[in-house]
C-alpha cells in the first residue's frame, strides 16, 4: 500500500513538472500592431460571442421561413378502457331453430333467442394521426420574413462593430505597453548616469573632496529613479495581460511586441494633419441607428397587417391499431380554415397608433446620430490635431531638457553645479519626459479613434 501511495505521488509531481516546463516552454507569440488587432479578430471573446449571434440570426431566419412551409407531424394516442361500452338490440327470432311443419305458438316464442351485445369499442387501442399543415396566407408571416433579413443584417453589424472597437481597443494597450517600455528604457539610462555619478561622488568624499549631503542629494535622486521604474515596470506588466485578455490568450502565454515606438510614430504621425473626407452614411453606428428605424417600420406594417386574413389547409389521416366492430372515425381528411379579424374594439387601432409614434420616434434618432457622429468626427480630429502638436512641442522640450541635465551632471561632477541644480535639472527633465510621453500615448489614441471612425464598411 505505501508503494502504491509512493508511486501515485511521485506520477501527481511528474505530472505537475512535465505541466510546468511544457508552460515554461510555450514559444512567445511575437505580433505587430496589425497581427495583433487580427490575432483579437480571431480569438477575442466579445468578437467570438458577437460571431455567434451571426450564426443564431442564421438559424432564425431559416425557422421564420420555415413556418411558411409544409408542416408533418405525427401524433400518437394510447388509451385503455375499464369498461367498453355495449349496444344490444333485443331478442331476434332464429329461423333455424323452428320444426319443419306445423309450426305453434310456442315454437315461434322459443325461436326468440337474445342478440349478442355489440362492443362500441376495444380495451386496449392505439391511434396515429399524420398531419401535413400548410400556410396559405399570413400577413404577419410576410413580414415576419423581412424582419428576419433586417435581424440578421443588424446582427452583421454589430459584430462589425465589434470588430471596430475591439482593433481600437487593441491598438490603444499596444500603444501603452510600448510607451512605457520605451520611458523604462530612458528611464534606465537615466538611472545609469546618476549611478555613475553617485559612484564618483563617493570616491571623491573619501578623498575629502566634497560633503555628504551632496551624496544623500544624489542618493535621493538616485532612489526616486529607481521607485519611478519599478512603478512604470508594474504598470507595463499589467499592460500586458489586458493585452493578452484583449487578444483572447492565456496570461501564461508569453507575448512579444515587434513593433517600436519610433516606427510607430513615424508610419502615422502626420495621417491626419490634412482633413479627411467623412461620409456619415459609411459609419456602422449610423448603419445600425438605421436599421433600428427600419425594425419599427417593420413594426408598424405588422400591426396594419393583422387586418388581413390568415389562409392555411391541412390533410390528416388516421389510422388505429385495433379496429372495433362499429368504427365511425374517418381515416382521411382534408381541410382549410381561414381567421379574419372583425371587431377589436379600437384595440388594433391603438397599437398600429403606437407603431407610428415608434416610427416617428426611429427617424428622429437616425438624425441625431447623424449629427452626433458628425460632432464625434470633428471632435476625434481636433484632438488629434491638437495631440500632434503637443507632441512636437513636448518633444522638443524633452530633448532640451534632457540636454540640460545632461550638461549639468558633467558641472556637478566637475564641482561647478550644486547638488540642489542637479535635482532641479533632473526633475526638469523628468517632468518633460513624463509630458512627453503622455502626448505620444494621446496622440497615438487619438490616431487609432479616427481609425475607427473613418473605416468604410
Amino acid at each position: 500500500m505505501n508503494l502504491l501511495r509512493k508511486s501515485l505521488l511521485m506520477f501527481l509531481i511528474s505530472g505537475i513538472t512535465l505541466s510546468v516546463s511544457s508552460q515554461a516552454t510555450k514559444e512567445p507569440l511575437k505580433l505587430t500592431i496589425a497581427q495583433a488587432q487580427a490575432f483579437a479578430l480571431e480569438n477575442n471573446r466579445t468578437v467570438r460571442s458577437a460571431k455567434i449571434d451571426v450564426d443564431i440570426a442564421d438559424k432564425k431566419v431559416w425557422e421564420t421561413i420555415a413556418m411558411g412551409l409544409p408542416q408533418l407531424g405525427l401524433a400518437a394516442n394510447y388509451q385503455h378502457q375499464f369498461v367498453v361500452p355495449q349496444l344490444s338490440f333485443g331478442p331476434y327470432l332464429d329461423l333455424n331453430s323452428l320444426p319443419a311443419g306445423n309450426v305453434t305458438k310456442d315454437d315461434l316464442l322459443g325461436a326468440y333467442k337474445p342478440s349478442p351485445a355489440v362492443s362500441l369499442g376495444v380495451k386496449n387501442n392505439t391511434t396515429f394521426d399524420f398531419t401535413l399543415s400548410q400556410l396559405i396566407f399570413s400577413g404577419e408571416y410576410i413580414v415576419g420574413l423581412q424582419a428576419t433579413r433586417v435581424f440578421k443584417e443588424m446582427s452583421e453589424k454589430t459584430l462589425i462593430r465589434t470588430e471596430s472597437q475591439t482593433k481600437e481597443t487593441v491598438a490603444g494597450t499596444y500603444h501603452l505597453v510600448l510607451v512605457l517600455q520605451e520611458n523604462v528604457i530612458l528611464l534606465h539610462e537615466s538611472l545609469k548616469v546618476i549611478d555613475q555619478t553617485w559612484g564618483d561622488m563617493v570616491k571623491m568624499n573619501q578623498q575629502g573632496l566634497n560633503e555628504v549631503t551632496d551624496i544623500e542629494q544624489v542618493r535621493i535622486t538616485r532612489s526616486n529613479l529607481q521607485t519611478m521604474i519599478a512603478s512604470l515596470e508594474s504598470q507595463k506588466e499589467m499592460s500586458v495581460k489586458l493585452l493578452k485578455y484583449q487578444l483572447g490568450v492565456d496570461f501564461a502565454q508569453p507575448v512579444e511586441l515587434s513593433d517600436s515606438l519610433p516606427a510607430v510614430l513615424i508610419a502615422g504621425n502626420i495621417q491626419y494633419l490634412t482633413e479627411p473626407q467623412f461620409n456619415v452614411r459609411n459609419s456602422i453606428d449610423y448603419q445600425l441607428v438605421t436599421n433600428l428605424g427600419d425594425v419599427s417600420a417593420l413594426m408598424l406594417r405588422r400591426e396594419q397587417s393583422k387586418i388581413l386574413p390568415t389562409i392555411s389547409a391541412f390533410y390528416r389521416h388516421h389510422e388505429q391499431l385495433n379496429t372495433p366492430s362499429f368504427n365511425f372515425a374517418v381515416k382521411d381528411l382534408v381541410g382549410a380554415s381561414l381567421t379574419l379579424p372583425i371587431f377589436s374594439s379600437g384595440q388594433r387601432s391603438a397599437k398600429v397608433s403606437q407603431a407610428k409614434f415608434d416610427v416617428e420616434k426611429s427617424r428622429l434618432n437616425i438624425e441625431s446620430a447623424e449629427q452626433g457622429l458628425m460632432m464625434e468626427y470633428e471632435t476625434a480630429l481636433s484632438s488629434y490635431q491638437t495631440a500632434h502638436s503637443n507632441f512636437t512641442t513636448t518633444k522638443e522640450s524633452m530633448t532640451l531638457s534632457k540636454s540640460v541635465f545632461d550638461r549639468t551632471v558633467i558641472k556637478f561632477r566637475e564641482g561647478v553645479a550644486s547638488s540642489f541644480e542637479l535635482t532641479q535639472s533632473q526633475n526638469q527633465f523628468l517632468s518633460s519626459e513624463t509630458s512627453h510621453y503622455a502626448a505620444v500615448l494621446t496622440l497615438l489614441n487619438a490616431k487609432a479613434k479616427l481609425d475607427r471612425i473613418l473605416t468604410k464598411y
